[in-house]
């Protein structure tokens, strides 16, 4: 019995035209090679001084990172003692005002500038004699009825306005940034003198 000869599919010529891919025209990686392309190659430190040059390098920038966030006023970056809502409140309220002691430090040092300056002996004298006498105990007073006012005043609000926080330290706290030049406190001031916030830098 004759068989009839069939034609096979695969046989079939395909045109060059033709717009189906047929296969992806290279073989299939295998597996383990397509994960080491993966894997992203480490730089293991080759001695104790590059260890130690790049653990400086990475301290180095979590310092500068925490730096920027201090200066924005983002409160993760704070130390401890500058954390919460109290240490917020005692910060904007004591900026928000002009006081005595923050002139304490600025007076100090133009009274040893003025030790130092080569006045005629009579007239060094009377100086000295006149600071010494009248405007180091009028600003040693200042002070301490300022740092007592403050440390009182915002410990009585902050125990009024957040009953829920805690006022242990928070008016030592607020005098001590009392007795600070203003523009080196630290956490910096957000308001100006008057309550108005700080306008942003440009």
């Amino acid at each position: 019995m004759r068989r009839r000869s069939q034609t096979s599919v695969d046989d079939t010529p395909v045109p060059a035209d033709d717009p189906k891919p047929q296969g992806k025209g290279r073989p299939t990686p295998k597996r383990r090679d397509a994960e080491s392309r993966r894997r992203q190659p480490v730089s293991a430190p080759k001695d104790r001084k590059e260890a130690y040059r790049q653990m400086r390098a990475k301290q180095a920038a979590e310092r500068e990172r925490a730096r920027k966030g201090m200066l924005a006023g983002d409160e993760r970056y704070f130390p401890v003692r500058d954390k919460g809502p109290a240490r917020k409140f005692a910060r904007d309220w004591v900026d928000s005002r002009r006081l005595p002691s923050q002139y304490f430090l600025p007076f100090s040092l133009v009274i040893l500038l003025a030790t130092w300056v080569p006045w005629p002996l009579e007239i060094r004298a009377q100086v000295l004699n006149i600071v010494i006498a009248v405007g180091w105990p009028i600003m040693m007073i200042g002070v301490l009825f300022t740092s007592v006012y403050v440390a009182w005043k915002v410990k009585k609000l902050v125990a009024e306005k957040l009953p829920d926080e805690s006022v242990r330290g928070v008016g030592f706290y607020a005098a001590m940034r009392a007795l600070q030049i203003r523009k080196l406190r630290f956490p910096p001031p957000v308001v100006l003198p008057g309550g108005k916030p700080v306008p942003p830098k440009k």
